[in-house]
């Protein structure tokens, strides 16, 4: 049996999310027919709102409606301290468990020479303009532990050593419960380069 049309078109467009296959695609897209009629609309108006109103806030790179988001406007936050991230979504993980009250600035891209993107994607002026501007006491740079994420992170913090800031790293290594067996070579070298002395005896 083939679908009509519309359900066909509305199987390739759920095929464009990342890890969406053959199976699930069809499956979602059938299971839209069973939607109210007042979750359709919603659903619709949302995906047009996401392209027309979602915009990157103008001084961190977060998702944001308006010129400036809500991180940047907050004026309860730490000014100090900024916490350098791959993308919005490490912010929303972040703060869903309420762990930091700094600022926030969203790269959007890791340097990847393979895929074309070279050290300029970083805009540095950028963030020693926040440092400068909101007098910055330490950066933390909280990116993922893969080879673009160590390359971007010693490239940032080389550039920062010539201004009066504190470069930080998120802690990195072998989660609790994790058999070294399973563990990735980067992971355990970052293990073994963070250790904690637990006796100086």
């Amino acid at each position: 049996m083939k679908y009509p049309e519309t359900i066909l078109n509305l199987i390739e467009c759920f095929k464009k999310y990342p890890s969406i296959g053959a199976k699930t695609a069809e499956r979602l897209a059938l299971s839209t027919l069973d939607l109210s009629d007042e979750v359709i609309s919603l659903f619709a108006t949302s995906l047009n709102d996401i392209k027309l109103k979602i915009k990157r806030c103008n001084k961190c790179n977060n998702l944001t409606e308006d010129e400036i988001c809500e991180i940047c406007k907050d004026s309860n936050r730490d000014n100090g301290i900024l916490c350098i991230v791959e993308n919005a979504k490490y912010i929303n993980l972040i703060e869903k468990n309420n762990i930091f009250k700094g600022k926030y600035y969203v790269l959007n891209n890791l340097i990847s020479p393979s895929n074309g993107l070279d050290p300029s994607i970083i805009e540095i002026d950028r963030i020693i303009k926040i440092i400068k501007e909101d007098k910055i006491k330490e950066v933390i740079i909280a990116l993922k532990p893969s080879i673009e994420g160590e390359t971007t992170a010693l490239y940032i913090s080389k550039l920062l050593e010539d201004y009066d800031v504190i470069v930080s790293r998120i802690a990195r290594g072998i989660p609790n419960g994790a058999e070294i067996d399973y563990v990735d070579s980067l992971t355990l070298e970052m293990a073994l380069e963070n250790r904690n002395i637990i006796s100086n005896n």
